[in-house]
């Protein structure tokens, strides 16, 4: 008898491996091999070193006597009890604290002029955009010269009549002039973000915002920072996370002086490493400094949901 033409097709023998490679898997693998990059890379700078810096942690690394040994919980008992960490840790969060709220302000009040539609923007926007590609080590060495007593920002001060200070050798011009150099290194980058964010927000919403005689601040307070509120928690989080981790500005124009009023975490940890060879010391206060941004990370990325605009 003929075969029916209209009969399934038999189905492969078991054990022959034809029914394996699926489309399904074939995507699966597809997308592991995208991945695997990135995740081999995370593996070996991020995870790796993590778990090596919390080993170390445990233990007291002398590299010039070759002496490594397990000391336990002691590193994190002299943390508790270091007298220094205290003033350092105020340090950090003044400096934090006026870097944030200097930066996002100034980076947000750009923005807002320069997506005006008047004549020059675009030459502005390159201007105040070029420091972010500019070197840091170059860029702060050329401020550490013009913040001299004798030095071009005093000088002008002087053309006007004005007797400058010693901002790099008084404690808090030194943590002003830091917070300054840092902020009109990076401004720019967050006034891109903003500038791109305000771009987006549709015309017509401030349109019906004048019809109804609502006034530029209510606009701006109503309209604008709801709409572009997920852009200000992305600012937030990358400014927050760089401000605790500032090293190179510290180290070139104030060594952490005078005294310790600019030492934050990140010299603090350079110092102890270093400077004075205690490594699992060091690495204790990396750890301190890893929980300190992890749980500000946290703590924005939570409070999200109260005032991110479409956040549930």
């Amino acid at each position: 008898m003929a075969r029916d033409a209209r009969a399934p097709a038999a189905a492969p023998p078991r054990g022959s491996g034809a029914g394996w490679w699926t489309a399904g898997r074939r995507d699966h693998l597809i997308g592991y091999a995208f991945v695997a990059p990135q995740l081999v890379g995370s593996l070996l700078f991020v995870f790796l070193p993590l778990g090596l810096v919390v080993y170390y942690s445990l233990h007291e690394w002398n590299v010039l006597a070759d002496t490594f040994e397990f000391v336990g919980g002691d590193n994190y008992r002299q943390l508790l009890a270091d007298p220094n960490v205290p003033k350092v840790l105020t340090a950090t969060a003044v400096f934090s604290v006026g870097l944030v709220v200097f930066n996002l302000s100034l980076a947000m009040l750009l923005a807002v002029l320069l997506n005006q539609r008047l004549r020059g923007t675009v030459v502005f926007r390159t201007l105040f955009f070029s420091p972010v590609v500019v070197s840091l080590v170059a860029w702060t060495i050329v401020w550490g010269f013009l913040l001299q007593s004798n030095g071009g920002v005093n000088a002008l001060l002087q053309s006007v009549g004005v007797e400058g200070p010693n901002w790099l050798r008084t404690g808090t011009g030194a943590m002003v002039s830091v917070i300054c150099v840092q902020v009109f290194k990076n401004v720019g980058l967050n006034m891109v973000l903003f500038l791109a964010a305000l771009q987006g927000v549709p015309k017509e919403l401030y349109e019906a915002a004048r019809i109804d005689g609502a006034g530029a601040w209510t606009r701006f307070a109503r309209i604008t920072l709801p709409m572009i509120s997920p852009t200000v928690l992305l600012t937030s989080i990358i400014t927050v996370a760089g401000s605790l981790q500032v090293f190179a500005q510290i180290a070139v124009l104030t060594q952490g002086g005078p005294g310790t009023s600019t030492t934050v975490l990140v010299y603090y940890l350079y110092q102890q490493a270093f400077q004075f060879h205690h490594f699992g010391y060091g690495a204790t206060l990396s750890v301190l400094l890893f929980v300190i941004v992890l749980a500000l990370t946290v703590l924005q990325w939570r409070m999200r949901r109260r005032w991110v605009f479409l956040e549930t």
